[in-house]
């Protein structure tokens, strides 16, 4: 940040207002957004892709966040690594795809190359006394959890993340996502700061007024009310669903699907909230008809009505069926542009057209994410305008903005900026 605008930071963090939206600035400020990246997307672990990007050895995927380019890529023993996607001679990019297959990595201005596991294996007219073990390939902190892959771009990574590994784990392992293929995949732009997006996401106050697709499998008031709008019939009713989703939760838990609520925001380097909900109708995905979408269930899985395991972090958002897993995280372009991709996840040994519909199997998070997407812009314009001032926020629908808010606040603070 510029002196300036580091001048006036304590301030502006000392307008936050508990359980209101931010200052126009936090969403608008090229400042804060350089503040953002080098805080939240640099300091912080962040989900970066899946396992299943990368099957095979020699498998490639580039990532760009800000201004670090990273490679995720599996070495010849099926181990999945990250490096900075900078040559160690004079700089230069080695790679420059998106996704590529390769024996070794060879930087294409002077073909110094790595091998898979980062190490330089030749270096031309350096001379025989280049020691070409100080010169292999920088790594990326890498974490791979249940199948999601987090790096953190900074030496000093929070160290939370074991817990967080041991927390995912329990919870992820039925699915045994590393055996996963990606069916389908999607990258949208957002036109909206990149905590808009989060934001919209962590509430489902809109959900009835704008997801007619992925409102058809949730339960109505499980996305949030106001108690004191509830006649006698509709407390009694939902009271009802309460004690029979408790009982589910407890049952899934007996079964060792772990299941019940997991919050970790004031006081965590790493932000985490995990919680499986019960899918009307079939139970059994965020489909049309709320049926499972793929006949091959993920890993081992016999019995496709698991419900939906809800998983984000403060950069990425998941939900894991019996059949399938979509996973969806997002990247800042700019104070005003995001990027998200979203991910379709299948067990590896099923067959599009035979054990899955392809439409059937995107078709509600697609039409989710593009409503999301228009729902994003127009808060953009918004928070853009002279007329903007910080707004309430629901204390039955948006408690988990609430919490974001607070959370990213509060990290600010910790890292030594608005105090």
């Amino acid at each position: 940040m510029n002196a300036i605008e580091s001048r006036f930071l304590p301030d502006l963090i000392s307008s936050c207002r508990p359980g209101h939206t931010l200052p126009a600035a936090f969403y608008t400020s090229p400042e804060i957004f350089e503040l953002d990246l080098e805080v939240f997307f640099r300091r912080h672990w962040i989900v970066a892709g899946v396992t299943a990007d990368i099957p095979e050895p020699g498998d490639v995927r580039m990532v760009e966040i800000g201004r670090a380019s990273v490679l995720l890529l599996r070495d010849d023993d099926e181990e999945v690594r990250a490096f900075h996607n900078v040559c160690r001679h004079r700089g230069a990019r080695l790679v420059t795809e998106a996704r590529s297959s390769v024996g070794r990595l060879v930087c294409p201005y002077h073909q110094w190359s790595y091998d898979l596991n980062g190490d330089l294996v030749h270096a031309p007219h350096m001379g025989r006394q280049m020691d070409k073990s100080c010169h292999g390939l920088k790594p990326v902190n890498l974490r791979c959890i249940g199948g999601l892959i987090f790096i953190c771009l900074s030496e000093d990574a929070p160290s939370d993340i074991d817990e967080v590994a041991a927390l995912l784990e329990a919870r992820l392992a039925p699915f045994d996502l590393d055996t996963a293929k990606v069916a389908f995949e999607q990258t949208i732009l957002e036109e909206g700061n990149w905590k808009l997006s989060v934001d919209n996401n962590r509430e489902c106050y809109h959900c009835e007024g704008s997801h007619p697709e992925l409102t058809r499998t949730l339960v109505g008031l499980d996305i949030g009310f106001d108690p004191e709008e509830l006649n006698d019939e509709e407390r009694a009713g939902y009271a009802d669903h309460c004690a029979a989703a408790e009982a589910q939760v407890a049952a899934w838990e007996r079964r060792g699907f772990v299941s019940h609520r997991l919050e970790r925001y004031a006081g965590h380097a790493t932000m985490l909230r995990s919680e499986r909900f019960v899918i009307t109708g079939p139970g059994e995905a965020h489909t049309m008809d709320g049926a499972a979408a793929c006949r091959v269930l993920l890993g081992g899985l016999t019995d496709r009505k698991l419900g939906d395991l809800h998983l984000h972090t403060h950069n990425s958002w998941h939900h894991f069926f019996a059949d399938h897993a979509v996973i969806s995280y997002l990247t800042p372009l700019s104070p005003t542009r995001t990027e998200l991709r979203t991910v379709w996840l299948v067990n590896r040994a099923a067959r599009e057209g035979a054990d899955y519909d392809l439409e059937r199997l995107t078709e509600v998070w697609l039409a989710t994410n593009r409503q999301d997407a228009d729902l994003v812009a127009l808060a953009q314009q918004g928070v853009a305008s002279v007329g903007y001032e910080p707004g309430p926020l629901s204390a039955f629908c948006e408690t988990l903005v609430e919490q974001n808010i607070a959370w990213y606040v509060e990290r600010l603070r910790r890292h030594g900026y608005g105090q």
